[in-house]
């Protein structure tokens, strides 16, 4: 059987609001939750449990990708600032040494001004 092997490019990641995205979903997950346990009875009579404690898991869950997005967006932000200072400090290092006509010192005429 041959090694497959990938026809074209994978597409970028879509980026969104994930936090926001993340934290509906743990709040929707924990809501259900809160509305089964009512009916705990029921789902114990018919062995459907599970439903109740996919719903929890889901919260308790939703909570640690919340933890996890927030600290991804706020490592993208850094990165995305550090790249954005170094293209300043690029730029302005680039701009310095083309329009400097100042030949340093030691050179004649660049002695203290009387």
């Amino acid at each position: 059987m041959a090694k497959w092997t990938a026809k074209h490019e994978a597409p970028e990641p879509l980026e969104g609001p994930v936090v926001a995205t993340v934290t509906g979903g743990t709040i929707l997950w924990f809501a259900l939750f809160l509305v089964q346990l009512p009916f705990y009875g029921w789902f114990a009579d018919r062995d459907q449990l599970w439903w109740v404690w996919t719903c929890a898991a889901g919260g308790f869950l939703g909570l640690i990708g919340i933890w996890y997005v927030r600290g991804r967006e706020a490592a993208l932000k850094r990165h995305a600032a550090v790249a954005a200072q170094a293209e300043r400090d690029g730029q302005a290092g680039q701009a310095g040494q083309a329009g400097s006509a100042d030949p340093g010192p030691g050179s004649a005429g660049s002695g203290p001004q009387a």
